[in-house]
């Protein structure tokens, strides 16, 4: 029969082993997992996106966009010169 001694050494061998092999598999489920939750925000990006463009084009259809600032100016300076 073998020394306990002598028994450590490859225990410890077939311990390291099992941990390695765990590891490799807990990295390619990591691995899958990754690859969905990349792929669920580029889903995300995209809504929002479609969102944005959503709500512009409402305003747009509706004529509820706001003119931009110097046009509204040059209206109020026109105005003024009118007094």
């Amino acid at each position: 029969m073998a020394e306990p001694v002598d028994m450590i050494v490859p225990t410890l061998r077939e311990m390291r082993a099992d941990l390695v092999a765990r590891l490799d598999q807990h990295s390619v489920c990591f691995d899958l997992v990754d690859k969905r939750l990349t792929k669920i925000e580029g889903h995300i990006e995209s809504l929002r996106h479609a969102l944005t463009a959503d709500t512009l084009m409402s305003k747009l259809v509706t004529g509820e966009f706001e003119e931009p600032s110097e046009a509204l100016e040059a209206k109020v300076r026109e105005l003024e010169a009118h007094k």
